[in-house]
């Protein structure tokens, strides 16, 4: 959440699409990163930023962070909080400045150019981060601050940075040998590179090499008209007038093998999908998991740990890998269970209408709905034109307003990244300024699947002044097709109030050091999101945003009394799925075979060993795994998804337990839990907000899984 950590290379590099020049500015008044941004709020100049302004920005920003180094390394006087932490903390601004846009812009807009680009400066960063975090002259200060600590009269903010950075430096190599720091930098340097390359390759895989192509009316036979419509537009842009197309983007997919009454187009159509990265083609990422596996474990073993999935566990709430896969294992054996009784119901359905075949996992989506259609009398279609995309923004506005006070005024004189991102200034209740929040909704070449939440600029303070959030949302959700706004299914429009609470959090993060100030185990970071997805599916909170799009008129009660009672429907699947990747994540990461010879057979035999049914995949296959092969974020950590579930599910129990989702007094103490988070442990943070330790029945309840 905050400025990048001095050791972290984040895999994700930024670009401005549309700006494809590659001669390197001369002039340093030529480049916008060397002067103060003169825009509203101080946001990027975004019109103004070109790629060959990113490779002299940032080794200029590696220069000036070397020389403010270098100035705490040789400062005669003895090391302090104020002429070493403190002098650290706020090192390195234009870098922060540079990789504020360079890493954001990097998922939602790319091309050709700009991936080279990254490709150049990816071994000057990591270099750049390896070199500090081994700097031993800057460590001996900072120990020597540590150390002492206890003495020196901290408050409980100075205590908490001191440790935080004498963590990053002995979890950064600084305590290794001479020669085994030069084995971790070459280390760190190649997985830097092998991460890029993963992510350049599902990007191609994704968004370029393959899409279903319709030319007969009679193969759309089950569709509705919205996903049809989706569908010309996706033709027209793809050079397929006339046609229908269907892409590897969520909001085209799913809604195909949901309805598609063609199993085998379902079928060629998923395929496409879960084969991304294993075609053994210029893009297959094989390779590269089997390079990117024991690189990790040598990382983790120089470092003095078992395996990479204990490094990363240490520093989290779960503290240990055994942790993990005891907690994964408590919820896979119910959902497994749940699953394989829909399975038993969806064959009944195929049975009884003659499909002579057993379901597999391309009908799942299909006869899901059916099932559901039966069980609740419940219809997608029906349920849509209720959940507008306006009308969805409406509703996390409606909520941040009842909870926060906090209005979302939108900005149209703005710089934008790109010509459908939105610009909100938010205002405190008082009408002050909170921050600012981009908004980017919709598919295209260029960005990445999913949805994300990240900042341009992190909340920082200058001389005693508090710099406000610049944090941005990015999705891929339906687009508008001719006079049909985007139609948001409701699992979209939890998506939307999920990195929407990844918003917030940003937006209130506060605290006087840069390093501290929002950061937050791994394992903690998903419960400001996940706990915005329970007011989404409120029914006090449905009845104030979901109105038909062409008659204004709210959700009927009938409608929504059948879509709460479908909130438990499908559980098996979705925490099933889920799980099933979080353990094949551990399992890469905990196995005693790191040479791996066979990613397939590996990921077979890790599905296999928790014994998974054939009708379903883990919810991504280890090729397109980008949460952990892309980068470090997520690796060994997917699990953290679930393992904030039962905080966010816990925490939301308190407000209805009041009587009030909208309580005022539990309101306050969660935004000062937003704001506060890095000033101590998360489980501390969370019982200062709860009272208590959280429970996993509100989840188990929530999903049906008790």
């Amino acid at each position: 959440m905050k400025k990048l950590l001095f050791f972290i290379f984040v895999a994700g590099l930024a670009f401005s699409s549309c700006q494809t020049q590659k001669k390197e500015s001369n002039s340093n008044m030529e480049n916008p990163f060397f002067v103060e941004w003169n825009t509203p709020f101080g946001v990027p100049p975004f019109d103004e930023i070109k790629v060959e302004h990113y490779v002299p920005a940032v080794k200029e920003g590696i220069k000036q962070q070397e020389a403010e180094i270098e100035a705490i390394v040789s400062n005669p006087d003895a090391p302090t909080f104020e002429n070493t932490i403190l002098a650290f903390d706020k090192s390195g601004a234009l870098l922060t400045k540079v990789n504020g846009v360079f890493g954001p812009l990097s998922s939602a807009v790319t091309n050709d150019d700009m991936q080279a680009v990254a490709r150049e400066l990816s071994p000057l960063r990591t270099a750049h981060y390896n070199n500090i975090s081994m700097n031993a002259g800057l460590f001996e200060r900072i120990k020597a601050v540590y150390d002492q600590r206890n003495e020196l009269g901290f408050d409980q903010e100075q205590m908490r940075v001191v440790e935080k950075f004498y963590s990053d430096f002995e979890r950064g190599g600084a305590n290794l040998s001479a020669e085994d720091q030069e084995k971790l930098k070459a280390i760190n340097i190649e997985l830097s590179g092998l991460y890029l390359e993963f992510g350049e390759n599902l990007l191609a895989e994704t968004n370029k090499n393959y899409k279903l192509v319709i030319d007969n009316e009679e193969d759309l036979a089950g569709l509705p008209e919205d996903v049809i419509a989706g569908a010309v537009v996706a033709a027209e842009k793809a050079g397929e007038a006339g046609k229908w197309v269907f892409t590897m983007a969520k909001p085209s997919w799913i809604p195909f093998l949901t309805f598609s009454e063609k199993r085998d187009l379902r079928e060629q159509l998923y395929r496409g999908y879960f084969m991304r990265g294993d075609n053994d083609n210029e893009n297959d990422n094989k390779e590269i998991i089997k390079k990117i596996v024991p690189l990790r474990d040598q990382k983790a073993k120089l470092l003095g740990f078992e395996n990479f999935a204990a490094y990363k566990a240490d520093v989290n709430m779960a503290k240990t890998p055994e942790a993990i896969t005891d907690f994964l294992m408590e919820l896979w054996k119910p959902s497994l269970e749940m699953a394989k009784q829909d399975v038993v119901d969806m064959q009944k359905i195929i049975d009884t209408e003659g499909g002579n075949f057993k379901l597999a996992s391309w009908d799942w989506w299909y006869y899901s709905e059916k099932l559901r259609k039966a069980k609740f009398d419940l219809d997608e279609a029906e349920v849509k034109p209720y959940f507008s995309l306006d009308n969805a923004k409406k509703g996390i506005f409606y909520v941040a307003k009842n909870l926060y006070g906090l209005e979302f005024v939108k900005r149209d004189d703005l710089p934008t990244y790109h010509e459908e991102a939105e610009a909100y200034e938010v205002k405190e209740a008082d009408g002050s300024l909170l921050g600012v929040l981009y908004m980017d909704f919709h598919p295209r070449d260029g960005k990445r699947v999913g949805a994300w939440s990240t900042q341009f600029r992190s909340a920082t303070y200058t001389d005693g002044k508090r710099i406000p959030t610049i944090g941005s949302i990015v999705m891929n959700f339906t687009r508008p097709a001719g006079d049909t706004p985007a139609l948001l299914s409701f699992d979209e429009v939890s998506t939307l109030f999920h990195e929407f609470g990844h918003a917030l959090h940003g937006l209130f993060a506060d605290g006087p050091y840069d390093r501290t100030a929002g950061s937050v185990p791994r394992d903690f970071v998903e419960l400001p999101s996940q706990i915005m997805e329970n007011w989404a599916a409120d029914p006090e909170v449905i009845k104030v945003y979901a109105k038909h799009y062409e008659t204004g008129e709210p959700i009927p009660d009938a409608l929504l009394t059948k879509l709460i009672n479908a909130g438990t429907f499908n559980q098996g699947f979705i925490t099933g799925e889920y799980v099933a990747a979080s353990l094949l994540d551990m399992d890469y990461h905990t196995t005693a075979d790191v040479n791996i010879t066979d990613v397939n057979k590996f990921e077979n035999d890790a599905m296999a060993g928790i014994g998974i049914i054939p009708e379903f995949l883990p919810r991504y296959r280890s090729t397109y795994f980008s949460h952990i092969f892309s980068g470090d974020g997520y690796s060994a950590g997917y699990y953290v998804y679930i393992w904030a579930a039962v905080l966010d599910s816990d925490a939301f129990d308190a407000f209805k337990q009041s009587g009030d989702i909208f309580n005022k007094e539990y309101a306050a103490k969660f935004r000062t839990l937003l704001e506060k988070c890095g000033s101590d442990e998360g489980m501390v943070i969370y019982e200062n907000f709860r009272g208590q330790a959280p429970s996993k029945e509100p989840l188990l309840k929530k999903r049906g899984l008790l």
